[in-house]
């Protein structure tokens, strides 16, 4: 199996700007989730590494933009507005055409957002 790797992640001021990378990606729906500390992992965004159709959890609708490369077999989260709510670990999955859930294989990258 392919390892996906996240990489982005950072420490940034409110209002600031950040983006994550997920490389390779797997033929499939592409996911972001995050998890904070306490907390479970949570839905994020998502997008079709076919049809480039995505999806956006209500939280950051308007603020994250979530695209693809397949050449580069690289999905993208472009953050803007970043709130310190918006403080996790990001990681990113695939879930196959036709299956139920997400697989995840990497380690994550931290995003920390301060005021």
């Amino acid at each position: 199996q392919v390892q996906n790797v996240e990489s982005g992640g950072g420490l940034v001021q409110a209002g600031g700007s950040l983006r994550l990378s997920c490389e390779p990606f797997d033929r499939g729906f592409v996911g972001w989730f995050r998890q904070a500390p306490g907390q479970e992992r949570e839905f994020v965004a998502q997008i079709s590494s076919d049809s480039g159709a995505t999806s956006y959890a209500d939280s950051v609708k308007g603020r994250f933009t979530i695209s693809r490369d397949n050449p580069k077999k690289t999905v993208f989260l472009q953050m803007n507005s970043l709130k310190p709510e918006d403080t996790a670990v990001y990681y990113c999955g695939v879930k196959r055409f036709g299956r139920s859930s997400f697989g995840f294989r990497g380690q994550g990258t931290q995003v920390t957002v301060f005021s």
